[in-house]
């Protein structure tokens, strides 16, 4: 223990946040050398961050990070709302999204362990806060978004549910990053998640189901062939109304659709403005699934 002073070891411990026996026993293998004996702490994390792996992770958080026309949104799960609530995991989680959308092209969890942040890479750094908690943390679901445009997300709830929506367009500014922020937030806001972005992005098959059922349900009025025909007609544009993102009225002003609100900005900054894609994460529905 020669030469290992109780400031290595509080530095240890802050850095760390593992305990005062385990930080003195880390330095002592490590010949005092700091950046060795957290190495050992990480190792000695996995075998801890083993014995917790088997748990359930139903609690956690939603992050959201972009930076221009790239972005990405995670789920990071724990075992209990307690921890999950910490700036600890919440800066966790957040460091993680930025990490992985600064990367960028990753949607898969297996896949984003890898990936570089401050202090290692994703799964030793998570590996590092399951011994520091005691809990069981995962990374369970990621998306990542590369656009000709902007990325803008919304995070409800402190983390229960998050948003990303990825516009294409020439425009930039605040004005934009604001719509693609609001259109997010309309998306969070509105549950089902829609199933398409527009009519021709609906499942033909989705499409088909409805209209089948409209149909028999049309002609059980025992109206003409002509009037079914209008009433289905009228039924399934109320259906693409209702799933289709750009067809829903808007959370913010319901007079409005999606589509008008995107016109509107794309005709103030003087270019086209279109969803290209969106993605929304409710925090446990991947273990519901």
């Amino acid at each position: 223990m020669a030469g290992i002073s109780a400031a290595d070891v509080k530095a240890l411990r802050d850095s760390t946040g593992a305990g005062m026996m385990d930080c003195k026993r880390a330095l002592a293998d490590a010949d005092g050398n700091v950046e060795k004996a957290i190495e050992l702490l990480r190792e000695r994390g996995v075998a801890k961050a083993g014995k917790r792996a088997g748990r359930e992770t139903s609690e956690g958080a939603v992050a959201f990070s972009s930076s221009g026309g790239r972005g990405a949104l995670v789920e990071l799960g724990c075992e209990t709302d307690f921890v999950a609530k910490t700036p600890d995991f919440q800066g966790l989680a957040q460091s993680v999204a930025d990490a992985i959308a600064a990367a960028g092209g990753i949607s898969d969890p297996e896949a984003a362990l890898s990936v570089s942040m401050t202090g290692g890479t994703i799964e030793s750094v998570v590996q590092a806060a399951v011994a520091k908690v005691g809990e069981n943390i995962q990374l369970k679901r990621v998306a990542s978004v590369d656009v000709d445009g902007v990325v803008g997300g919304y995070i409800h709830g402190g983390g229960k549910l998050g948003v990303l929506v990825a516009l294409e367009t020439k425009a930039s500014g605040g004005a934009i990053d604001e719509v693609a922020k609001d259109v997010a937030m309309h998306v969070a806001a509105h549950d089902p998640t829609p199933i398409a972005i527009a009519r021709d992005d609906m499942p033909a098959e989705a499409v088909e189901k409805e209209r089948a059922f409209l149909t028999k349900e049309a002609k059980e009025s025992g109206k003409p062939d002509a009037v079914v025909q209008k009433m289905v007609d009228g039924r399934i544009n109320k259906f693409f109304a209702e799933n289709c993102l750009v067809e829903q009225g808007f959370v913010k002003d319901p007079d409005k659709s999606v589509r008008e609100v995107l016109a509107a900005a794309g005709k103030a900054a003087g270019q086209d403005v279109r969803v290209a894609s969106f993605v929304r994460f409710k925090l446990g529905e991947a273990a519901e699934s």
